[in-house]
Formats: structure tokens, sequence, C-alpha cells
């Protein structure tokens, strides 16, 4: 499972032509069964592998070394290309940046991502100046790796309290794209003439949307709207969270095992495990 080349390869031609979901696992049993249902790519999820050691999502909480870990774990679990949700970088110095970019290439993935609001708990945007500079920073950084990875950059603006949060978007990414990233991100867009607003303004590059919720658009919606790529971010740790939350509160409130109705079978899974357990020895 170690053909780093040929599964950056893979990625960067995924964001050519087309769209394509990159769904997000949390630990190396979520990505194995990605794996299984035939997705082409995943990403990582701070948040919910945040979730999944008891910790809330941000640097401050889930230090560097430890999201370097989960990161190289999930590359070595699968034989697909990963993309790494790197949070703003671990660093707020440029120089910091490049340092933990290179040490994310070193795990093997096949892109990562930098966020443009502070690591210390995300509530501001940095600089537009200070954003620009980290992001050369990490496009150097993945330069001189001689890795093709690609730099996936975000503009956080929907996510902080922003006055204008579409035109700072908008102003940010074509920014970002100049410095050097490959994919350009807005996290929180859920309105159509948004998306299309964003794809519209940094086009030709490949823009990922994030669907974190039923905001009533399809695959073939955002594909028709020149969406390349579609995440969904912690929500499939969330559905996981969700499931477990209601069947733990039934018993804890109610003595009831109503919860457990519906579940999949353990049988099921383990023979699904144990399948790619094998074909990962072949």
């Amino acid at each position: 499972m170690s053909d780093f080349a040929g599964r950056r390869a893979a990625f960067r031609k995924l964001h050519d032509s087309g769209c394509f979901v990159i769904p997000n696992p949390w630990d190396a049993g979520s990505a194995r069964y990605l794996e299984g249902l035939g997705f082409k790519a995943v990403a990582t999820t701070s948040a919910g592998f945040a979730f999944s050691r008891g910790l809330p999502d941000g640097e401050w909480a889930v230090p560097r070394n430890i999201m370097l870990e989960h990161i190289g774990e999930l590359v070595a679990a699968i034989n697909l290309p990963v993309n790494a949700d790197f949070q703003a970088g671990y660093g707020d110095k440029p120089e910091d940046v490049a340092e933990s970019v290179r040490l994310c290439v070193e795990t093997g993935v096949a892109g990562l991502s930098i966020e443009d609001r502070s690591g210390d708990g995300g509530k501001t945007l940095l600089a537009f100046s200070l954003a620009l500079e980290r992001l050369r920073a990490a496009r150097e950084a993945i330069n001189t790796s001689g890795a093709d990875v690609l730099l996936t950059a975000r503009a956080e603006c929907f996510l902080v309290e922003h006055p204008d949060p579409l035109n700072e978007a908008v102003k940010r990414l074509r920014a970002y794209a100049e410095a050097g990233a490959d994919v350009l991100y807005a996290p929180g867009l859920t309105h159509r003439w948004e998306i299309e607003t964003v794809v519209a303004a940094v086009n030709p590059k490949p823009v990922n949307v994030l669907i974190g919720a039923d905001i009533g658009l399809r695959l073939a919606d955002l594909a028709t709207m020149g969406v390349r790529r579609i995440s969904v971010g912690s929500s499939l740790a969330r559905a996981a969270w969700t499931g477990f939350i209601h069947a733990a509160k039934l018993i804890a409130e109610e003595g009831s095992f109503a919860g457990f109705e519906g579940l999949v079978s353990g049988r099921e899974l383990n023979e699904f495990f144990q399948r790619q357990h094998a074909g990962s020895r072949i």
C-alpha cells in the first residue's frame, strides 16, 4: 500500500474533469469500508478524528504529532489517495506551516488543505497578507519535497463572523490560486447561487464544496454547476455518533434497547473486513 506516486497521479487526474465525492473517514475501519464501496479517494476529517479521541476539533486540542500519526494510519490502511484535512497548518508563521506541510507530505498523502483562520480556536480569519504568505510557504514546501501533492486552499469566511463572507471568500480564493493552490475551497456554502459564484470566480481551478447536511442538492446538481470535488467533512462521523447517542440515551433514560433496531450485523461487518484484510495481503 505504499505506491504514493501512483496514488498522487491518480488523485491529480480526478481533478482534471467531471465531479467526484471524496468522503471523510475518521479511522482505518471507516476508510476501508469507503474503499470497499468504490470511492476513488478519501479525505481525513479533523473533527471526526478529534471526536473519536474524546476531544474537540482544533489544533490546540489535537497536536500536530497526533494528527500526523492519524493521517499516516489512514494512508497505510487503504490503497486510495488520501487528502489531509490539515487544519491551519499547525503554525501561524509561514516557516512553521512549511515545516508542518513537509511532515504531512512524508506520510504519503496525495493532497492536503490549509485553512486561513487562526489555529488557536479558529474564531477569526488570519490577516489577508499573512494568509497568502502561509500558503506560499506551503506551496514551496511541497515543491521542495518533489512530491506531486495537491494543495487545497480554504477560505473560512463562512465559518467566522464576517460581514460579507462571499465576496471575501472570492477575493481570497482568487489570490490563493495565484499563490499556487491547486484546489479552492470555501466551506459553508449552502445556496446554489453561492456555489455558482465561487466556481465562476476561480474558473478553471477546481472547486471543492462541503456538503455537511441535506441541502437539497445531489451529486448531479453540483456537477452541472461546475463543482469538481465534494467532501462531507465530519458528517459521516456525526451520522455514526447520531446512531450511538440515540441508542445509548434510550438505554440510559428508558431502559429500552429499541435503538438497536435495524443494525447491521456483526457477521456482515466481520465478513466485509475479512475480505478487505485478505485483499490487502495479495
